[in-house]
């Protein structure tokens, strides 16, 4: 296949191109502010060029700013939201208009749409919650309507937290846990619906070749767990104790909303999607997965 990747210089982009290349997969990158090559696009400008003349199979969009990277200003709110709703209309515009569309379009998404589910599972059938980050994804996903409507397969891709060692929330982690500090975030009992990179790649590139599956994808192990029990597979596998909560209060008062939702509520989402369509996970629980990560290097 021909594949298009936008924001390929993220955590999952930079693990994603080299596995759909050795899986025998032409991969093209959408560059960013460049205006020379086959394709690229400035999407605060509003611009794009894809190259007529490549055709496409697919296009992977992945862009978007770091939701967790600074504290929530009214104006950081704005750059989180643009960066996904403003580039995704302005790449299935792009996509429609082209004389052959691709096939499918798989487009980021998050578990943010559930909101706190507390202690209640949930799937790709269960009605959305009500804050932020609800409201991101809603319009994240209502942003591809122009690609819908052009007939092309639209995925949306919800992704749990994705653990790897190079980047995103274990990385920040690695630190502190390694030198006896970490522990368990405010009482604990909040579900974390995770997934290994390993397997996050895996599940795209099942998703690329399922013709039959769009809509909502959960990309989340089939075994989310509660903050304790993380904090206490992930101080097992580094042999290190976990003696130091982080007081719900200091998270509060240090990252504000972003703490509370990010950190605080509670996300047990479930795979249905991936898994009555046959996808097998390589990393299933937690022990596996930071496993397979921290000791097996995988």
């Amino acid at each position: 296949m021909n594949i298009l990747i936008s924001g390929a210089s993220g955590l999952i982009g930079s693990a994603l191109r080299p596995y759909l290349e050795q899986k025998g997969h032409q991969v093209y990158l959408l560059h960013r502010g460049r205006k020379s090559g086959r394709f690229y696009w400035q999407p605060d400008k509003n611009t794009i060029h894809l190259d007529e003349s490549i055709p496409l199979d697919a296009v992977i969009n992945l862009n978007g700013v770091n939701i967790g990277e600074k504290k929530w200003s009214a104006a950081r709110k704005q750059a989180i939201i643009n960066s996904r709703v403003e580039s995704t209309q302005l790449l299935c515009n792009a996509l429609a208009k082209r004389l052959n569309p691709p096939s499918v379009l798989i487009n980021a998404s998050a578990i943010g749409y559930y909101g706190d589910t507390g202690d209640t599972a949930v799937d790709e059938n269960s009605a959305s919650g009500r804050n932020f980050l609800t409201d991101i994804v809603k319009q994240w996903e209502a942003a591809t309507e122009a690609a819908q409507n052009a007939n092309i397969r639209t995925v949306h891709i919800r992704s749990g937290i994705v653990l790897a060692k190079q980047g995103g929330a274990l990385a920040k982690m690695l630190l502190p846990f390694k030198l006896g500090l970490g522990g368990k975030l405010g009482l604990g009992t909040q579900y974390m619906s995770w997934i290994s990179l390993t397997d996050e790649i895996r599940a795209i590139e099942f998703l690329l070749q399922q013709e039959h599956i769009f809509g909502p994808v959960n990309l989340t192990a089939p075994n989310p767990v509660t903050n304790a029990q993380f904090t206490q597979s992930l101080g097992k596998q580094l042999k290190r104790p976990t003696p130091f909560p982080l007081p719900a209060w200091f998270i509060k008062m240090v990252f504000g909303e972003m703490g509370q939702l990010l950190l605080l509520d509670s996300n047990r989402v479930l795979p249905n999607v991936l898994k009555n369509n046959g996808f097998k996970f390589k990393d299933k629980t937690i022990d596996q997965a930071l496993h397979n990560l921290l000791i097996n290097n995988r």
